[in-house]
């Protein structure tokens, strides 16, 4: 019974998700700091940058187009024991809901890019003391409970673009960013919390950045 209306489900809770993530958050945003949030790519075209941003908009289509492809029959998904959509179904929702917990944990501080030439209060509390990119992770996680629900080659490739488009974005555009203009506050933050997992990708600190 799960199998069949897993589709369905999916998709609505998608849809529900990017609504809430994206147009409900960047409108609270506005309404509190009079800014959408928004600061659109990074890098001019063709670079790593640039194409981490446009692998992000691929990945949040291709999560949509999953369980629509499914539910037209276009893509067929393999028939999996019943346990593994419900195993989906609640790492979704468990994404969904770290993803608006993180974005909330951020206050004025979100954004979507980066503005170099703007400063944010670096925020380390709530669920930054535990991974320094707990959106991003809460976003791979909800990814991988729709691949579990329609496991498709597109909600795979979807999971997959998402995977390298916020390496790419963190690594060369938002810890660049952070350190420059946080410097030591963010040296020493990285130095102690992982990037996307617990105690995981830390930026170890060397004697010369000690010193800067």
């Amino acid at each position: 019974m799960m199998t069949e209306m897993a589709p369905t489900l999916a998709l609505g809770l998608y849809l529900t998700g990017l609504v809430a993530a994206f147009g409900v958050r960047t409108w609270i945003h506005r309404a509190r700091t009079g800014s959408t949030g928004f600061r659109g790519l990074s890098g001019a075209p063709g670079t790593a940058q640039w194409w981490g941003g446009v692998l992000f908009a691929v990945a949040l289509v291709l999560g949509a187009a999953g369980p629509v492809l499914a539910l037209t029959g276009t893509v067929t998904a393999p028939r999996l024991p019943e346990a593994v959509p419900w195993a989906g179904l609640v790492i979704t929702v468990f994404g969904f809901l770290g993803v608006l917990a993180s974005q909330a944990g951020m206050g004025s501080s979100w954004r979507i890019g980066v503005d170099a030439t703007e400063r944010t209060e670096l925020v380390t509390t709530g669920a930054f003391a535990v991974v320094r990119n707990p959106i991003f992770t809460a976003m791979l996680t909800t990814l991988a409970g729709l691949m579990l629900m329609v496991p498709t080659v597109v909600s795979a490739t979807a999971w997959l673009c998402l995977l390298l488009a916020v390496e790419l974005q963190v690594r060369l555009v938002e810890e660049p960013y952070l350190l420059a203009t946080h410097r030591q506050d963010y040296a020493s933050y990285a130095d102690r919390v992982g990037r996307f997992l617990p105690g995981l990708g830390r930026l170890h600190r060397t004697p010369h950045s000690e010193r800067a």
